[in-house]
């Protein structure tokens, strides 16, 4: 499965290279093509070793503003002990390439290529790669500040795979639009979902999506066009879209092989109506 995810690979494109690109940002959505991923636009990150992060998507007021998308990159012997220091953020980690090894409250976790984990908020997690790794672990990660509600659990930790749950068929597609579902839609425990959508080639979403969801939609596999505002924008694997609440969304698939993409949302809360009550 190491080649089925792109996972960038850094470096810096040749001064031969063209520099027209279809990087965009604007009041609706940004988009981040795979070839803005060089080494020059990294980040470190405290108390993380022989790792670089791309920081693709952070909270800014008046666009996104719940939710930060990492791609980690992990040399050999690398890794945190202490990866997180808001006590507040819970995370999600998929593994595109490489193989990492999680601890969540001292239980041990190997994860590699389709790898999936879900971490609490408060919770005690470290990450590392082996000492004799031949490739980095690559891997996405999103942190969210949890919100809880009066009467409500909340969520514990799990760890799985995109190999072992299959994906639903979206009502009435004839299987063309599905969704690798990690958390139960119902579990009101849960204020985000990270999953995968596929379509197959030929897929569409028939109408416009409107809605107060913000998304990151990284795609792991295929090519599409995608309708993001008033544009109509390709997009391939290693491209990354991020979309504030109410951006209008629709694609459809295009190539031989299925469009995938890691998709974050926010759901199951009010909306936060800001300010102090007096």
């Amino acid at each position: 499965m190491t080649d089925r995810y792109f996972a960038p690979q850094g470096g810096l494109p040749p001064q031969t290279a063209l520099h027209t690109g279809r990087a965009t940002f604007n009041e609706s959505y940004a988009l981040i093509p795979k070839g803005c991923f060089s080494d020059i636009v990294t980040s470190l990150l405290p108390h993380w070793h022989a790792t670089k992060a791309w920081i693709i998507a952070r909270p800014m007021s008046g666009f996104s503003e719940t939710f930060s998308q990492y791609v980690m990159e992990v040399a050999a012997g690398g890794g945190s002990k202490t990866p997180d220091l808001d006590p507040h953020a819970q995370s999600v980690l998929f593994v595109t390439q490489g193989a990492l090894h999680l601890t969540i409250d001292g239980k041990p976790h190997d994860l590699v290529s389709g790898g999936y984990a879900y971490i609490p908020a408060g919770t005690d997690w470290t990450v590392a790669t082996s000492q004799t790794a031949t490739e980095p672990a690559r891997f996405h990660w999103i942190r969210k500040r949890y919100v809880k509600v009066e009467g409500i659990a909340t969520p514990e930790a799990f760890v799985t795979s995109d190999q072992d749950i299959a994906p639903t068929a979206m009502p009435d597609t004839e299987g063309r639009w599905a969704t690798t579902r990690f958390v139960d839609p119902q579990d009101m425990r849960h204020d985000m979902h990270v999953n995968i959508v596929t379509f197959q080639p030929g897929g569409l979403i028939p109408f416009e999506e409107t809605h107060v969801m913000e998304h990151g939609l990284y795609v792991l596999e295929g090519k599409a066009v995608y309708r993001l505002n008033r544009d109509w924008v390709e997009v391939e694997a290693g491209d990354f879209m991020w979309l504030r609440a109410y951006c209008p969304q629709a694609c459809y698939a295009g190539g031989a092989q299925p469009f995938r993409y890691l998709l974050y949302k926010d759901v199951n809360r009010h909306a936060d109506l800001g300010g102090v009550l007096r």
